[in-house]
């Protein structure tokens, strides 16, 4: 039960995320144009259930191993070497989102400190801005796993070329 909470974890949070966000901008919609008077707190609330959203989903593309780079550039290199330039991309994505993790805990400190509220609805604005203290750090261990993942199939490969 653990191991599929885990393997499924943004999946878990990103669907709940994107269905808030679509009801709630449904709903402003409607008070809008049907009902000619604004919500002042759902464009707020959008708005930070996207910024958890986006921080979830490089998690979520990072554990896929779907996010963006470019396989023109790698396919420069000798095919012998890819593997390895595949390996050192993801190492250099690793050292971004722990860099982005780790100044995200300064930015969560230094928001926590002030006490800081979101104007609208009123919550602590570090729960905002820990999205990417969280994000990046989910993302920085999908990388780990992604790198051990590389290497085992690395070993592997080289292991069945040498048999025959």
């Amino acid at each position: 039960m653990l191991k599929k909470i885990w393997d499924n974890l943004e999946e878990f949070i990103i669907v709940p995320l994107i269905f808030a966000m679509s009801i709630i901008i449904f709903i402003q919609v409607i008070m809008r144009y049907v009902f000619q008077n604004s919500l002042t707190w759902s464009e707020e609330l959008a708005r930070y259930l996207f910024v958890w959203l986006v921080y979830f989903s490089v998690s979520f593309t990072a554990r896929r191993q779907k996010h963006i780079r470019i396989d023109a550039a790698i396919n420069l290199y000798p095919k012998k070497l890819r593997p390895y330039i595949d390996i050192l991309s993801e190492i250099i994505v690793l050292a971004f989102s722990i860099f982005i993790a780790v100044t995200g805990v300064t930015v969560f400190q230094k928001i926590a400190w002030s006490g800081q509220m979101s104007p609208a609805i009123g919550i602590p604005m570090q729960i905002v801005y820990a999205a990417p203290m969280v994000g990046m750090a989910l993302t920085a261990i999908r990388q780990v796993q992604c790198i051990i993942g590389k290497i085992k199939n690395l070993k592997n490969n080289t292991e069945e070329v040498a048999e025959a």
